[in-house]
């Protein structure tokens, strides 16, 4: 971490709630620990979620998952399953999970700006009899994470009200290099050619190998 200079760092608890004050009563008492028949309805028609994770010492990471509304499966009031598709292999969250099996999961719905929150405990299934729900395009998940969820909440809209994130009129004219280009310049070890990478990242090539590698 760098050297901090002319900053005020918080390093307690009391410092931190003398700054932002103590949680309004409706915020404290909205966790829950089953799914209400509207987290039911919500996780329904959500095609996106962020699963994030950590290892055991602390590592972080943060992952995008999506898929057709309703891609992740609810198997009882406290139990989700969420599929895993061809991807870059990576696995750090799957190797987080195998390490550490807390989980937090943040299910947004395109245009809501409030999002679900859930935190709960993980594990990993090669198969399972709910898989054969989870097909699309004909391709069964290559696993699925299975949550125990222990927290539940809704999250208010403020931070989706302060971005813009669904008003298209208010977001920034996009000025960042193509994904290919990007790649060639933060990764000085790609041999590949502009040309070649390009190709690699065009929406007719993803498009082919969502559910296949």
């Amino acid at each position: 971490m760098r050297e901090s200079i002319g900053t005020d760092e918080i390093t307690g608890t009391t410092e931190l709630r003398q700054l932002l004050g103590e949680v309004m009563p409706r915020a404290a008492n909205k966790e829950r620990t089953t799914l209400h028949p509207r987290d039911r309805e919500w996780i329904a028609n959500s095609p996106f979620l962020i699963m994030s994770t950590s290892d055991a010492d602390g590592n972080c990471d943060a992952s995008p998952k999506g898929d057709p509304a309703g891609f992740v499966q609810v198997l009882d009031d406290r139990t989700l399953a969420i599929p895993e598709r061809p991807g870059n292999r990576r696995a750090d969250g799957y190797l987080n999970i195998l390490a550490n099996p807390h989980i937090g999961l943040l299910f947004l719905i395109p245009g809501r700006r409030e999002t679900l929150r859930i935190n709960g405990r993980a594990r990993l299934v090669r198969d399972a009899p709910y898989f054969d729900d989870m097909v699309v395009k004909g391709h069964r998940p290559i696993l699925a994470v299975e949550v125990e969820v222990e927290q539940i909440f809704l999250h208010c809209a403020k931070a989706f009200i302060r971005s813009h994130l669904w008003e298209p009129q208010q977001w920034p004219v996009d000025t960042l290099p193509s994904p290919a280009c990007l790649v060639k310049e933060v990764h000085s070890d790609i041999t590949e050619s502009i040309e070649e990478l390009e190709h690699y990242y065009s929406p007719e090539n993803y498009n082919a190998k969502l559910y296949r590698d």
